[in-house]
């Protein structure tokens, strides 16, 4: 059938990537000049007119027939064995994400596979449908410098990750700052040294950085979402490098995620999230629960959160002395969630009148026919707060805002 993929040319990469990946290598492309968003009705009109003919013409030529999209199996290849042209050599092949990355040799993947069968299918990974077999999750894990025992975290978190309702495709691709966030609960995490304490989200933790690192390698070399290519992050952050934590579950008043989650507290699971950066909250003076709520609230809500019009799942990391804070005034998690989402709120006047006509068509239920002193909520409902504990000593915390049309998930890690 006739088709012709329409964009602006800051994403001509992304559309070919998407064409090819269907075996449309040839599709028709038209372009009107990059941006769309944000441009006066009339100039966006005039973009365009600019493009009809090449449209028309696209939708009259019949199209070439599609070819295979089968992949090849696994190939070895010969890499420089010198380690300082191995990292140059990496980056030329877009293997790499910047970082020293160690050669995944026969003998590293094969250790870190154990007695596991590398053919085994994970998962087929967004957006150019890259299959994740348990010998390419390996390859990964041994260039992060991950081992055989980080190796099932790794694999929950890929089985997570593809799952539908995490819409790995737009978190690969948009051009929001979001990454997966991966949650380790139950004992495995102290058993690999998942860190859930002090700097829990910072450096000085291997099982936290090779972990996340190995999620983000596999997304990038087997999903196919190199960085300015299919992967259109404006700006990203520096989760987009590693982005895992334990919840510290000894330290939190109340049931961990993965119990919230319908798990039994023995059974060791990932939740991953399409995060962004976390945003610390600081208040070293609040007594009680209603006092904290505050800075929380304020952090939270925000005109620029892609969860006051999308919705979505969006997270509190409270530190441990903000958790005994709320729990000493009766609240039970349940409780603060409820608070937290009636007070985490932003009034309609505050938004652009442009910006307000938009969310009109993406959430009309929240934004049409209000007044300006109606708010909207950070997120739908209460029950869609994802809240842990973790951290150290410290009056900090920090809320994490979401990709918005993605939901958190949890799976068992199996050994």
């Amino acid at each position: 059938m006739p088709s012709v993929v329409l964009g602006t040319d800051a994403f001509l990469s992304l559309a070919k990537a998407t064409s090819a990946k269907h075996g449309l290598p040839h599709m028709a492309v038209a372009l009107v000049p990059h941006p769309l968003g944000g441009v006066a009705p009339d100039t966006a009109r005039a973009k365009a007119d600019a493009i009809l003919d090449e449209v028309l013409a696209g939708l009259t030529k019949d199209p070439a027939p599609p070819a295979s999209t089968a992949g090849a199996g696994p190939t070895l290849v010969d890499s420089p064995e010198d380690l300082d042209a191995f990292q140059v050599w990496a980056m030329e092949q877009e293997w790499s994400d910047g970082l020293p990355v160690l050669p995944p040799t026969e003998a590293r993947v094969a250790k870190i596979l154990g007695r596991r069968t590398g053919d085994e299918m994970v998962a087929t990974l967004a957006p150019l449908d890259g299959r994740a077999t348990l010998h390419a999750v390996a390859i990964n894990a041994a260039l992060a410098g991950a081992g055989p025992e980080h190796l099932p975290v790794i694999v929950a978190a890929i089985r997570a990750v593809a799952r539908p309702e995490f819409n790995l495709n737009a978190i690969q691709c948009t051009t929001h700052p979001c990454t997966p966030l991966v949650i380790v609960n139950g004992p495995i995490a102290a058993r690999l040294g998942v860190a859930g304490g002090p700097n829990a989200l910072g450096n000085g933790h291997r099982a936290n950085a090779v972990i996340g690192r190995a999620v983000r390698l596999v997304a990038q070399n087997v999903g196919g979402a190199r960085p300015g290519l299919e992967d259109r992050a404006t700006l990203g952050h520096p989760g987009k490098f590693s982005y895992c934590l334990a919840e510290n579950e000894t330290a939190s008043p109340w049931a961990p995620l993965s119990v919230e989650r319908g798990f039994p507290p023995s059974t060791s699971t990932v939740t991953v999230v399409g995060a962004e950066a976390p945003h610390n909250v600081n208040d070293h003076g609040s007594t009680t629960a209603e006092a904290l709520l505050r800075a929380l609230a304020g952090t939270a809500a925000t005109t620029g959160s892609n969860n006051i019009y999308l919705g979505g799942e969006p997270v509190v990391v409270l530190g441990p002395e903000h958790a005994h804070t709320i729990a000493s005034s009766g609240w039970a998690k349940a409780d603060f969630k409820r608070r937290l989402w009636e007070r985490a709120r932003v009034r309609l006047d505050r938004f652009s009148a442009e910006n307000l006509a938009r969310f009109a068509v993406i959430a009309p239920e929240r934004f049409v026919g209000r007044p300006p002193a109606a708010d909207v909520p950070w997120c739908v409902a209460p029950d869609d707060l994802v809240v842990i504990v973790a951290g150290g000593p410290g009056k900090h915390s920090s809320v994490i805002p979401t990709f918005g049309a993605t939901r958190a998930v949890t799976v068992p890690i199996e050994a």
